[in-house]
């Protein structure tokens, strides 16, 4: 049996198999990767590193074997053909026999159009038969900290959220959770929605660099549409800005904040605070 995780080398990827790597010998731990390269580091430390491309089905051919835990990252092409990629690691998946498949997903509560591929995903894992978890992972902390650069530049945070609050947390603390799901038992056709200890508004988030930075950092509230613009023309594809700009307008709803506290408790720890992702942000 072995711990298999798609998309090894990504952002969150990294995270869960360093985690895993604490938990279970290296040899119990399969990467999946496209680019074997970039994996190098983790094969010299007995990693199994397994070459396939969401794109190409047969890639997947013999690579899950009967008892195998499956992380599923979601990829990061948005539209129709996620669905398909996904289908693809659910189908080997269900040929195998795996023992669980986890799928990173989106908030239930989410209505933003980034949703839409997260929910037909899900559907076909369902309809698949193969025992299942669905972490609905939550905002990351690293969508904003990981972007500051603009917004140092310009002295602002502009947003669409209106008055709206994200339950955001570190993808350090989502690989958590994965980790606990793939290493611990029970957790078979459960649905975990996952999001930060503590809510918080783009004001506050305002208030927040401009403490850490010295600086006044304002609030600038937009229009979902002026901020599709805005992205557009710092080089975002017009489709993905609208896309970026609906979550917003799913954060003025209410959307994007999550009490379960499912996430802490599958993490056994407090979630990352926003504040100590900026000054990690800051300080790098």
């Amino acid at each position: 049996m072995s711990i298999v995780v798609t998309g090894a080398t990504g952002n969150l990827g990294r995270h869960v198999v360093e985690q895993l790597l604490e938990k279970v010998p290296a040899d119990q731990v399969t990467a999946v990767v496209r680019t074997p390269e970039k994996a190098a580091d983790l094969a010299a430390r007995g990693v199994r590193v397994a070459i396939a491309d969401y794109d190409a089905p047969e890639t997947f051919d013999g690579l899950f074997a009967a008892g195998d835990k499956v992380l599923l990252i979601s990829g990061s092409e948005v539209g129709g053909a996620r669905v398909a990629q996904h289908r693809t690691v659910i189908e080997a998946a269900k040929t195998a026999g795996v023992a669980l498949l986890a799928y990173t997903s989106a908030p239930g509560s989410l209505t933003a159009a980034l949703a839409d591929d997260h929910r037909a995903t899900e559907e076909a894992l369902l309809a698949s038969g193969v025992p299942y978890v669905l972490l609905r992972n939550g905002w990351y902390h690293e969508n904003y900290t990981e972007n500051l650069a603009p917004v140092l530049e310009h002295g602002a945070v502009t947003h669409a959220g209106g008055d709206g609050r994200v339950s955001s947390a570190a993808r350090a603390d989502y690989a958590a959770a994965a980790v606990a799901v793939l290493t611990g038992e029970g957790h078979e056709n459960t649905t975990y929605e996952l999001g930060g200890d503590v809510a918080w508004s783009f004001g506050e988030y305002a208030a927040e660099l401009s403490r850490q930075t010295g600086r006044e950092i304002a609030e600038n509230p937009v229009s979902a549409e002026t901020l599709t613009g805005i992205l557009a023309g710092a080089g975002v594809p017009e489709p993905f800005a609208a896309i970026l700009a609906g979550v917003d307008t799913s954060i003025a709803k209410g959307e994007l904040v999550i009490d379960s506290g499912d996430l802490s408790r599958l993490a056994g720890r407090p979630t990352t605070p926003l504040a100590d992702a900026i000054a990690a942000a800051l300080k790098g």
